[in-house]
């Protein structure tokens, strides 16, 4: 389907004559730009057969009075998207020997797609004279639209083949169509001959660059394209907010957006919708909320898609009171905002309120839930440690909604029954599985073994994440910390020397914490922060208020052969450890502090950071690279390992004696 780009470079020559100007879509009406054309077939006096008869004659051609009176139906048919009046003209145009003129033709092709009827039209397109720009366009944005988008970038190139240059429409079409397939390759082609007919600095063509280069990942490329265009609009600047907030960038977005309203441009509902969208992280949360000012200031504060957008702002960074008051307040609760909430209160640990919106959205709106909807149950399940509730939902997907469990689902399942200790029946759920398992499902098996010290499972897992991420250093890390917490050290050993032979590393734990607008990053054992002495005598002073409370330190988590008091001042030098320290002397008291750290939180920091939330009497919260914590009064909104086990513990008792 794509031709080569010497081929298209072949092309360009004839295409540079283009006309530059912005112009609105041409209508096939129109006869200045749009040839009067016979039936590709002869035309004797005689009924013509439907349109799988290519070969069929026509009755004698009605007079020009009745041409324009089609052309004005046909008009109004395509402006109110009136598809039955439209099939009922076009079988009388068949009779009266119209039925394949260009003019009215394209304008049914127009018809057929604006209704969703693409192989009614694509067959219209086949049998009559394709002279014209517009009619190419009308169905290349069809499939760009609604797919088959390979057909889209197909129809390009057999329009170039025909020497017909793309104008500032096509290209946008097009290029649609590369975004919806991530085919980079192709765009690239299309944008050289972008370039060489003078469209690039067209602001609709420019956008449709960019949202191409961001969908395939070229983020950078995209700014490239948005800094040559020297007349921005607000669709321009749009794209590349969208662009930086689709790829992971939230604070280049917000920074784009200060940028946009500082030149003079207003901000759109689309505009605040991506960017508060990009803000639904607790770490950009400072900016999010700026935003939400500017909404309210902008008078967007009763546009429900921009609630629906702060909705699950607030609820992704943990603000889930704020998130339900915004909620609460929509004129139109649809899914997309029940899932907001449910997934909210599922990734924060509250398992009860996730549980009980989905009853009231079940049974006071009667809104009917999706896929979204369970991974959010099943979060919620998982970080509360209801394992039968989470049993429970996962087979009520496919007998009660009809809904099949995806990847998402069983990787949640899996790590629910993993936590738990139910490693057998996780394993069976893998290999019940109606699709092939992924890294996430293998991994979330790995790491229950790990919890629960499973050597033999835990090989197996590793295995299969060998075949599946061959470069992870952290699945080889997992399996070498199993060897170690059963005392396999040759075999931890060995692992480690397998890491080092295929030049793996281990990624380095890091936390990080927002303090005055400045971000301090820490390592495990760091010594490199100005403040470093008064960090590590509040660690000090922190660990003897533990102990007079009872905490014993769990040095479970070194996987190192190494003595005792070694391991305790490895484990309380951990860089979420240092990065609260720091928190603690840099901000008042009764501040919230936010730690985000890049790899899980072992056990014993899990346990010590309740302590300390207990002793400063503050919230901490903590994200890790799985789920968020929140630390509070003693207590953290997810299950710790033995608390799972005191849960199963009055199952695991013998019945009482009659």
């Amino acid at each position: 389907m794509h031709r080569s780009l010497n081929r298209t470079a072949r092309r360009l020559e004839p295409l540079a004559a283009v006309p530059r100007s912005r112009h609105p879509l041409p209508d096939s009406s129109d006869r200045t730009q749009l040839s009067w054309s016979s039936p590709p077939a002869a035309t004797p006096p005689r009924r013509q057969q439907p349109l799988d008869a290519p070969n069929s004659s026509v009755l004698p051609r009605s007079t020009p009075r009745h041409y324009d009176d089609y052309l004005n139906l046909l008009r109004s048919f395509v402006s109110r998207k009136a598809l039955e009046p439209g099939k009922q003209l076009h079988a009388r145009l068949l009779l009266s020997g119209l039925g394949y003129n260009t003019i009215l033709a394209t304008k049914l092709v127009d018809l057929y797609c604006l209704c969703d009827h693409v192989t009614l039209a694509h067959k219209l397109f086949d049998r009559i004279p394709k002279s014209n720009l517009f009619l190419w366009n009308v169905l290349i944005r069809a499939y760009a639209w609604n797919g088959p988008h390979e057909v889209a970038i197909s129809l390009y190139y057999q329009m170039l083949d025909c020497g017909l240059a793309p104008d500032n429409f096509t290209f946008p079409f097009v290029l649609k169509a590369c975004s919806a397939l991530s085919a980079l390759e192709a765009g690239r082609g299309i944008h050289e001959l972008v370039v060489s007919t003078g469209w690039e600095t067209d602001v609709f063509v420019g956008a449709a660059l960019i949202d191409m280069y961001a969908k395939c990942g070229c983020v950078d490329r995209a700014r490239e394209l948005f800094d040559r265009i020297p007349n921005r609009d607000v669709v321009l600047w749009n794209s590349m907010i969208a662009a930086y907030a689709r790829n992971g960038h939230p604070s280049e977005a917000l920074l784009l957006c200060r940028d946009m309203v500082a030149r003079g441009f207003t901000p759109t509902l689309a505009t605040l919708v991506t960017v508060i969208s990009a803000s639904a992280d607790a770490a950009a949360l400072p900016r999010g909320r700026e935003i939400h000012g500017l909404s309210w200031r902008r008078g967007f504060d009763s546009q429900d898609k921009v609630k629906t957008a702060l909705v699950d702002m607030y609820a992704k960074s943990g603000w889930v009171k704020v998130a339900r008051v915004l909620f609460e307040q929509l004129a139109e609760k649809r899914i997309v905002s029940w899932n907001s909430m449910i997934c909210g209160y599922g990734m924060h640990g509250h398992a009860a309120e996730a549980l009980a919106l989905f009853d009231r959205m079940r049974e006071e709106d009667q809104v009917l839930p999706d896929h979204i909807t369970f991974v959010g149950l099943l979060s919620a399940c998982n970080h509360g440690g209801l394992v039968d509730e989470g049993r429970s939902f996962f087979d009520s997907m496919l007998s009660d909604y009809r809904i099949p469990p995806a990847v998402q689902h069983y990787t949640c399942m899996i790590d629910l029954l993993g936590h738990s200790g139910r490693l057998a029946e996780a394993y069976k759920l893998i290999q019940d599985m109606t699709m092939a398992a992924d890294s996430g499902v293998w991994g979330a098996l790995l790491n229950a073994c790990k919890i629960h010290r499973n050597v033999e499972l835990g090989e197996l897992a590793l295995q299969k994440l060998i075949e599946l991420e061959p470069d992870d250093a952290g699945n080889y890390v997992l399996l070498s910390n199993i060897y170690a917490q059963a005392g396999k050290w040759q075999e931890a050993a060995e692992v480690r020397k397998l890491m080092t032979d295929r030049g793996l590393k281990k990624s380095i734990a890091c936390s990080w914490i927002e303090v005055k607008n400045q971000v301090h990053a820490f390592l495990v054992g760091d010594l490199s922060h100005p403040s470093s002495g008064e960090i590590y005598a509040e660690l000090e002073r922190l660990e003897g208020l533990m102990a007079e409370a009872g905490y014993e330190p769990d040095t479970m988590p070194v996987f190192h052969d190494v003595g005792d008091d070694e391991k305790r001042n490895m484990v309380r030098s951990h860089s979420e450890r240092l990065a609260i320290a720091f928190g603690l002397i840099s901000t008042p008291p009764g501040t919230t502090l936010l730690v985000t750290k890049n790899l899980r939180v072992c056990e014993d920091c899990h346990t010590a950071i309740k302590f300390i939330s207990a002793i400063v009497g503050r919230e901490i919260i903590i994200r890790d690279v799985n789920r968020y914590h929140h630390f509070k009064d003693g207590e953290c909104s997810r299950l710790s390992l033995r608390q799972r086990q005191a849960q199963r513990a009055p199952a695991l008792q013998p019945a009482a004696a009659g």
